[in-house]
């Protein structure tokens, strides 16, 4: 879930309300954990490329398996988990891979 929650805050700009749901001020809804589960659902994971997108990355799908944003490589078991792998590694490098207007907007 940590993972998961990391890339909901960061990336989306989605603010944790309670330990199992996040708001999301931009269409002013809920998100409960069990509606975002982009290691698992395609759809869930495209969210977070084109979030990544906006903020000036570029997406390069190297097979069912492997993806790109930018110089971040992540890969998984299905493509959903490789999108969310390379999210999460974006996190996880932070200052090398992010831009300080980047954070300014993520945090």
């Amino acid at each position: 879930m940590y993972k998961v929650d990391a890339i909901a805050r960061r990336i989306l700009g989605w603010k944790l309300n309670r330990w199992d749901k996040w708001f999301d001020f931009e269409k002013g809804i809920f998100i409960h954990e069990h509606e975002f589960q982009p290691e698992h659902n395609l759809d869930h994971a495209m969210l977070i490329v084109e979030r990544l997108k906006e903020y000036g990355f570029t997406y390069t799908n190297k097979g069912a398996s492997e993806v790109c944003f930018n110089d971040v490589t992540g890969t998984g078991e299905t493509l959903a988990q490789a999108i969310t792998n390379a999210a999460y590694s974006i996190i996880e490098q932070g200052s090398e891979a992010m831009t300080s207007r980047l954070w300014s907007k993520l945090c």
